[in-house]
């Protein structure tokens, strides 16, 4: 398909392929101590037939339906600084009349998380990450904006304390994302609270925020996206962890109203 083809799917699709998953809370702010690491395998089904359009109304969409297969080693080089891989597949099918599938390698993450600051209940955190797009299939509508690489540096700040009886802990995430193929860059601003009513269980409140800076060319409109995931995570032993939960696309502009399922498997080594 010609460049100028894709621009037209893409405006006619209203940011689809854009409006990615959003991502479990993979680590906060904290850092993991020399010599261990941590892995996990995220599965995540979404569906959408609605799409909020450019005055953040509802509107009829082809079906979108997405699974995403994402994997997680971290591994603590030193106290302060997490060394990090996030593999990735995807299979991505859309409905008539645009009848487009693809399936096969996603992104693939590599980066660090630097320590700055730890006292007793803070911690103050850097990342940079470097994303490898899967597919170069600029034509095929089901990789409209995942066939671009892409840079994403941010800032993070985690705090542990007491909600009433339980443990807590609150961390959020504020990252510049740079892309590249014509797609705008991204503000992105996530937030998890985290709160342990027992021993082995542990419930998460998410909020994942997206919001393009401006329209991108080729036919990439502006657009943002706002989801909520609540999860619980369940600890079979010290080692090995469960996570199932939901999440939908509650507001957005130009972008998918996504809702889906997530399901994690966490190791501690």
């Amino acid at each position: 398909m010609a460049r100028g083809s894709r621009a037209g799917s893409a405006m006619a699709l209203l940011g689809i392929g854009l409006a990615a998953a959003p991502a479990p809370a993979f680590a906060g702010a904290w850092t993991l101590d020399a010599g261990t690491g941590q892995a996990a395998v995220i599965a995540t089904a979404s569906t959408s037939t609605m799409a909020f359009d450019g005055a953040r109304g509802l509107a009829s969409t082809p079906r979108y339906d997405k699974f995403e297969l994402d994997g997680l080693i971290e591994y603590g080089a030193a106290d302060w600084l997490t060394l990090m891989a996030l593999p990735q597949f995807q299979h991505i099918d859309i409905g008539s009349p645009t009848d487009a599938q693809r399936t096969g390698i996603g992104y693939t993450e590599f980066g660090a998380r630097a320590r700055l600051y730890n006292a007793t209940d803070w911690v103050v955190s850097v990342q940079t990450t470097l994303r490898l797009p899967g597919t170069a299939q600029t034509g095929n509508p089901a990789a409209i904006g995942y066939t671009d690489a892409q840079a994403d540096v941010r800032g993070l700040v985690g705090r542990s304390f007491t909600l009433g009886p339980w443990p807590a802990y609150f961390n959020m995430e504020v990252a510049q994302r740079f892309r590249t193929e014509g797609a705008p860059d991204e503000f992105h601003a996530d937030v998890t609270l985290g709160v342990r009513p027992s021993p082995r269980w542990t419930l998460l409140a998410q909020s994942f925020n997206v919001v393009s800076e401006g329209a991108g060319s080729w036919g990439f409109p502006s657009y943002d996206y706002y989801k909520l995931q609540l999860s619980a995570v369940y600890a079979l032993t010290p080692a090995m962890s469960l996570q199932l939960g939901g999440f939908t696309a509650y507001t957005g502009r130009n972008a998918l109203q996504e809702n889906g399922v997530v399901f994690g498997a966490w190791f501690k080594f």
